[in-house]
């Protein structure tokens, strides 16, 4: 990854990437928040970044205004990982505006709903406790890699259809796509790899459809007509990449969070019924994801002068650390009983798949702490956070 300029001003030059925001950016929102809640800078081309909740949320739902048609954070070159010809539509319905985002939308909303998640439990529970078989034992582990990391690939490999033989292979290009976000031919070669294998995965579906996403998607019809196959690869393009990396950073940051805080990890341990307010309160704390929007015309927005052309990266983890909507925003209040967290999002483009996260995490926690009732960070081994589009622990070392 190509290094940038330290930075030297944050509310007129800041940089997402910067090894300082990704460690700890709250201190920066704050100061920011208080003195310039709109920082700008030129880095990667024109972007502002919003901290306040109500602005924030105020630009999610402005889609006249701010396009979803470009969401990556840091851009390559000026291009998108969805830039591919085989992406002719990007990767709905992230990446689009009504009246493409309202359909594809709903195609998956059946997939990712309350009772079709339900049904994905006992996979995910048996999944976990295989995990913590590997390691339970040993006394120690790297929660992120050897955990986290490992369950969100194979419950989305088994809503595609596809092999959990392939999770490292996605974990991989996922990764690349969005961590190394400076190194162009990476990043390029994770997005040609993921489309490859795709591909050939439609090819098999049409000859031997199954009970699963691409499956259906193949055999769906919309106003007569049969979806386009580019439509088809950006929809699970979008689901493996928006499904993965977004819920192992959560379940990471929260047994980073349950690690170094013992009190609240002897709360939640001695206190089961209190999992679900937890995981939200956990979600509100260490929202992972920022998205962006590029501006569509010229705009004045909270006195900032907007370009067509510019990006506002969608800082949902600072809007939930503001102190105008959440009281005392820093403590992690694991009963926490007023919380409209937006980490999922705002607006039309709030995540489809917010209770598949909330599933996942809260049996990841579940069976974590039944197996592992007491563990600690390990301070003599470095643990490691990854930044931009996605934050979350990459190395996290724990003793138990």
């Amino acid at each position: 990854m190509a290094r940038t300029a330290p930075v030297s001003d944050w509310a007129t030059d800041f940089d997402v990437l910067d090894p300082g925001y990704i460690a700890d950016p709250f201190r920066i929102w704050d100061g920011l928040r208080s003195g310039c809640p709109i920082a700008h800078t030129e880095r990667r081309g024109s972007n502002w970044l919003p901290t306040r909740y109500d602005d924030v949320t105020a630009i999610a739902h402005d889609i006249e205004h701010f396009s979803s048609l470009k969401v990556a954070v840091i851009p390559v070159d000026n291009d998108e990982p969805d830039d591919s010809p085989a992406l002719e539509y990007g990767l709905p319905p992230i990446s689009a505006d009504p009246p493409l985002h309202t359909w594809t939308r709903r195609l998956l909303l059946p997939w990712f709903s309350h009772r079709r998640v339900e049904t994905y439990v006992p996979l995910t529970r048996q999944l976990c406790r295989s995990l913590l078989d590997g390691f339970a034992d040993r006394g120690q582990a790297d929660a992120a890699s050897e955990y986290a990391q490992q369950i969100p690939v194979r419950v989305i490999a088994h809503i595609l259809g596809v092999s959990t033989d392939m999770a490292d292979s996605f974990t991989q290009w996922v990764r690349d796509v969005l961590e190394f976000a400076d190194d162009a031919e990476r990043r390029i070669a994770a997005t040609e790899g993921l489309l490859n294998y795709f591909v050939a995965q439609l090819e098999v579906r049409r000859h031997a459809p199954g009970d699963d996403l691409l499956s259906e998607l193949l055999q769906t019809e919309v106003d007569g007509a049969p979806l386009e196959d580019s439509l088809i690869l950006g929809i699970a393009a979008l689901v493996l990449i928006a499904g993965v990396d977004t819920t192992w950073s959560a379940i990471g940051s929260s047994l980073w969070h349950l690690s170094t805080h013992a009190r609240d990890l002897e709360q939640l341990v001695a206190d089961p019924d209190l999992m679900p307010v937890a995981i939200e309160e956990l979600l509100r704390a260490y929202s992972p994801v920022t998205m962006a929007r590029v501006v569509t015309h010229d705009v004045e927005f909270g006195g900032c002068p907007m370009k067509e052309g510019d990006k506002v990266l969608m800082n949902f983890p600072a809007a939930n650390r503001d102190p105008d909507v959440f009281e005392r925003p820093d403590v992690v209040d694991l009963a926490r009983a007023k919380n409209r967290h937006v980490a999922f999002g705002s607006g039309i483009h709030r995540c489809a798949g917010s209770n598949l996260a909330r599933m996942e995490l809260q049996v990841a926690l579940e069976e974590w702490l039944h197996r592992i009732p007491a563990f600690t960070l390990d301070q003599g081994r470095e643990m490691t956070w990854a930044g931009g589009q996605v934050r979350g622990p990459r190395v996290l070392p724990v003793t138990f």
